[in-house]
C-alpha cells in the first residue's frame, strides 16, 4: 500500500509503498476514503523539516533540554548517533480520515466490515491507503453523512473538547482569535451552542468565512473595530471567553484576550501559540486561563487509546471517542457546516506535490482532503462508489377547480418585506381583476405599512384566519426561505392556488412534504417565483433563435456580488446556501432555454468564499454551465448568458440587451427604460391561471425538478462527483 512519510532531517517528503498493516485485536482495518491535512498542525511539522539544525533547535526547546539530558546520562557519541538515526527516519502525517471498514480484529462487535467509520490519531489515522485503528478512536459514521465530511471528525474534536474547556453558557459572548480550521470551527460550535461569537484574524477572507457560518462580528485583531463590536454587544463589560485558535510567534493573541476578556473571564488555549502572559492584565481581571488537550480525555493514555479499556460515563462524560460521535452528529444534523471550510481536494497520488503547493503559498487553504484511489472488489477493497442519484419525485397534475366568470381573483399576501413590496405588489395593486385581500405578517406594523401602501382590504398576523377564508382565491408566500415549504403545504392542503417565492424546498424532505400535501389534497395548483422565463428580451430573443436541431451549450455568468454583514442571506444553518436560495432561478431559466429537465448535476466550489461552477447535462446531450461568483467587481452586469447551438448565438445582457447571432443577426432595438425580470409578465400568467382555472404558467414537473436539481449541487459538492437525477416513476 501507499503512505505519505517526511523525513525530517532532510525535509523530504514521499509516497512510498510500505506493507500493509496486520489487523490486531481490539481495533479494525480501514480503508481510506478521504483524509484531511490539518493547515495547522502538519505544516508546522512541514516546515520545521526543512530547517536548518539550528532552525530544528530553535523551534523546539523541549527536544533540546532532552537532548542535553541524554548528552549528561550517555554522552555525546551515543546522543550524536540516537539523535542522527530518529532524525533520519521517515515519520508518518496525518491523523483525521474517514474509510471503510475492510477487516475486523477479535473483541471488535460495534462495526462489521463494509461499515464507514471516522477515525483519529496520528498513529492510526494516517495519510495511507489502509490504517489499523483501536476500538477508542474510531466511530460508525451516520447515515446521510459524506465520507468527505466525516473525515473532519478528529479537527472537530479537538475543536469540540476546547469550547467545552470554556464552559459556554446560554447568551453569553466569546471572541474566537485565529479563523483558520480549528478556529473556524469553533465558531460554528459556539453558535450552536447559543453563543453570540467574535472572530479576529488578519485574513480579511477569513473574517467574511467566519460571518457566513454564524459569528455575528469579524476584523482585524489590531482593529478598533473590533474592540467596538466586543464592547456593543457586552455593553462595555468584555468576552466572556477568549479562544486562543492562532498559532506563530506573536504574544499578540494574549494581550488581545487580556485587553477583551471581562472580569473573570476564562481563556482557553486550542492552539500553539506564545504564552507569555502579562501578568497584570490577568491578575487584575482574575482571568481564568485554561490549556485544551487535544480531542478530549483519553488522548495520550496508552491503556484507553491502545488497550480499549473506555472511562465510565459516569466519570468522563466526554471521552475523545464520545467527542468524535458527538461532532459526526452536528454535521449530519445540519448544525455544523464543513463544507465550506474545504479549500481543495487533491488526489492522493499528489500528496507531496499539494504539501509543496501548501507549504511555499500557492495553495492558500483552510482545508484540503486526500481523495483515495476507489478500489474495486477483485483488489479486496470496499466496493466502487456509484454515482450518486437523488430521486425526483412524480407528480401527477389534476383539473383546477372551476370559477365564475368574471368574479375577481382574491389574493392574500403572507409576508410583506423588501421583494413583496417592491417587485410584486406595485404590479398587482394596479391589475384589474385582482382583489388584495389580506396581508399576513409577524409583526402588527409591517401589516399595517402594507395595508396602507398597497390597499390590502385587511391586515393580520393570524396566518390560520387567512387559510380558512374560502373567499381567497390565491396565496402569495414571500417569507424567508426556510419557512417556505411549510407555508405552501398548508396553503396547498386548504384548497388555496399557490405563489411562492424562490426557494420552494430547502431540503429534499421539504420538497417530499410540499408534494405530499399536493396528493393528499389533490391540489397542484402551485407556481414558484422563477420569473426570467418571462422576461420580455429574453422571451423574444428565444423565439428569434428558433427550434433546436442538435444539441447546446450554455453559459450563465452570474456576478451575485458581496452580502453586507449580518444579512440574514448569511444564516446557512436555517436559512440554506446562498446558491439554494436564489440559484433555481438561473436552473429554471437553462432548463426553459433548453426546453428539458437536467438528469445530472456537477458542481465545484472556490476555497474561502460563495464562488460556484455549476454543470447540467440534459437528456439530448445540451450543457449549461452556471458561475455563481460573489469576489467579482460590483460595477459589472449582474447576469450575462450566451446559448449556442445549431451554428447560431444568443446573447443576453443583464436584460438590457439582447441579440441572436446567425444566418440572419438580431439585436434588441433599443434600451428598456428598466431591466425588465418577467415578474409583471409572470404575475400575469399567474392571475389568468386562477381567474380562468387553466394550466398553471410553469408546469408542476418542471418546478420540482428545477428544485432538485438546485437541491443537488450540495450532494454534488460533498460527493466530488456528479449526481444523477432519476425521475420516480
Amino acid at each position: 500500500m501507499k503512505q505519505v512519510v517526511q523525513n525530517y532531517k532532510s525535509g523530504e517528503l514521499a509516497v512510498l509503498d510500505v506493507p500493509v498493516p496486520g489487523c490486531k485485536p481490539g481495533g479494525v482495518l480501514v480503508r481510506s476514503a478521504y483524509s484531511l491535512i490539518s493547515t495547522g498542525t502538519e505544516l508546522m511539522k512541514v516546515s520545521e523539516a526543512g530547517m536548518s539544525m539550528l532552525g530544528k533547535a530553535r523551534s523546539r526547546p523541549d527536544q533540546v533540554a532532552k537532548v542535553m539530558q541524554s548528552v549528561a546520562t550517555n554522552g555525546v557519541p551515543a546522543t550524536y548517533r540516537k539523535v542522527m538515526g530518529k532524525l533520519d527516519s521517515y515519520t508518518p502525517l496525518g491523523y483525521s480520515l474517514c474509510g471503510v471498514v475492510e477487516q475486523v480484529g477479535a473483541g471488535v462487535d460495534d462495526v462489521k466490515a463494509g461499515d464507514l467509520v471516522a477515525c483519529a490519531g496520528n498513529e492510526h489515522a494516517l495519510h495511507a491507503e489502509l490504517n489499523w485503528v483501536p476500538k477508542n478512536l474510531y466511530t460508525p459514521v451516520p447515515d446521510g453523512l459524506a465520507p468527505r465530511h466525516a473525515a473532519f471528525g478528529t479537527v472537530g474534536s479537538i475543536a469540540m473538547q476546547g469550547v467545552r474547556q470554556g464552559e459556554p453558557q446560554l447568551g453569553e459572548v466569546a471572541l474566537v482569535i485565529g479563523l483558520g480550521l480549528i478556529g473556524q470551527l469553533v465558531v460554528q460550535l459556539l453558535t450552536a451552542a447559543g453563543v453570540r461569537v467574535v472572530g479576529a484574524d488578519p485574513d480579511p477572507s477569513r473574517c467574511e468565512l467566519a460571518a457566513r457560518l454564524g459569528a455575528v462580528a469579524c476584523d482585524d485583531p489590531a482593529s478598533a473595530a473590533l474592540e467596538a463590536a466586543v464592547a456593543e454587544l457586552t455593553d462595555g463589560h468584555g468576552v466572556d471567553q477568549v479562544y486562543l485558535a492562532a498559532g506563530g510567534g506573536s504574544n499578540q493573541p494574549v494581550e488581545l484576550a487580556a485587553r477583551l476578556c471581562r472580569d473573570r473571564g476564562r481563556v482557553v488555549d486550542i492552539g500553539k501559540c506564545r504564552l507569555d502572559l502579562p501578568w497584570n492584565a490577568y491578575y487584575e481581571k482574575e482571568l481564568d486561563v485554561r490549556f485544551s488537550r487535544s480531542y478530549g480525555p483519553g488522548r495520550y493514555d496508552p491503556e484507553y487509546e491502545l488497550e480499549g479499556r473506555d472511562y465510565p460515563i459516569g466519570y468522563v462524560r466526554w471521552t475523545e471517542r464520545r467527542n468524535l460521535a458527538c461532532f459526526l452528529d452536528l454535521v449530519a444534523r445540519g448544525r455544523v457546516d464543513v463544507e465550506p471550510l474545504v479549500s481543495h481536494v487533491a488526489d492522493f497520488d499528489d500528496a507531496v506535490d499539494t504539501y509543496r503547493r501548501l507549504k511555499d503559498g500557492e495553495l492558500k487553504a483552510v482545508a484540503v482532503l486526500f481523495r483515495y484511489p476507489e478500489q474495486t472488489q477483485d483488489t479486496g477493497g470496499a466496493p466502487e462508489a456509484a454515482e450518486p442519484v437523488m430521486a425526483v419525485p412524480a407528480v401527477r397534475a389534476k383539473p383546477a377547480p372551476a370559477r365564475a366568470a368574471g368574479k375577481p381573483v382574491k389574493v392574500a399576501f403572507v409576508g410583506a418585506g423588501n421583494y413583496a413590496t417592491s417587485m410584486l405588489l406595485p404590479h398587482l395593486a394596479r391589475r384589474e381583476g385582482v382583489e388584495l385581500s389580506t396581508v399576513v405578517t409577524t409583526t402588527a406594523l409591517s401589516a399595517a405599512n402594507a395595508q396602507r401602501k398597497f390597499g390590502f382590504a385587511e391586515a393580520t398576523t393570524d396566518l390560520d384566519a387567512v387559510l380558512g377564508d374560502k373567499s381567497v382565491d390565491a396565496v402569495f408566500v414571500v417569507t424567508r426561505h426556510s419557512s417556505h415549504a411549510e407555508l405552501t403545504r398548508q396553503a396547498l392542503l386548504a384548497g388555496k392556488t399557490v405563489f411562492v417565492e424562490k426557494p420552494l424546498a430547502l431540503t429534499e424532505d421539504e420538497l417530499a412534504g410540499v408534494l405530499a400535501a399536493v396528493e393528499e389534497s389533490g391540489n397542484d395548483r402551485l407556481q414558484v417565483g422563477f420569473n426570467r422565463r418571462f422576461a420580455p428580451l429574453l422571451t423574444e430573443a428565444k423565439q428569434r433563435l428558433g427550434v433546436r436541431t442538435g444539441p447546446a451549450s450554455l453559459r450563465y455568468l452570474v456576478n451575485a456580488g458581496r452580502l453586507q454583514q449580518g444579512s440574514w442571506y448569511l444564516r446557512q444553518g436555517t436559512e440554506g446556501s446562498r446558491f439554494e436560495g436564489e440559484g433555481g432561478h438561473f436552473v429554471d431559466t437553462a432548463s426553459w432555454l433548453l426546453d428539458a429537465d437536467p438528469v445530472s448535476v456537477y458542481a465545484v466550489a472556490a476555497s474561502g468564499n460563495d464562488d460556484l461552477q455549476v454543470v447540467l447535462r440534459y437528456p439530448d446531450g445540451s450543457t449549461a454551465t452556471l458561475s455563481y461568483v460573489t469576489t467579482g467587481a460590483p460595477g459589472f452586469p449582474k447576469e450575462t448568458l450566451d446559448l449556442v447551438a445549431d451554428g447560431k448565438v444568443l446573447r443576453l445582457d443583464d436584460f438590457v440587451r439582447a441579440s441572436v447571432y446567425g444566418p440572419k443577426r438580431w439585436v434588441s432595438s433599443r434600451l428598456p427604460k428598466a431591466r425588465d425580470k418577467g415578474q409583471n409578465a409572470e404575475l400575469a400568467a399567474f392571475v389568468k391561471a386562477v381567474r380562468t382555472g387553466g394550466p398553471m404558467p410553469v408546469p408542476l414537473e418542471s418546478l420540482v425538478a428545477t428544485t432538485a436539481a438546485t437541491l443537488a449541487v450540495r450532494s454534488a459538492l460533498a460527493a466530488g462527483a456528479p449526481v444523477t437525477l432519476e425521475r420516480a416513476r
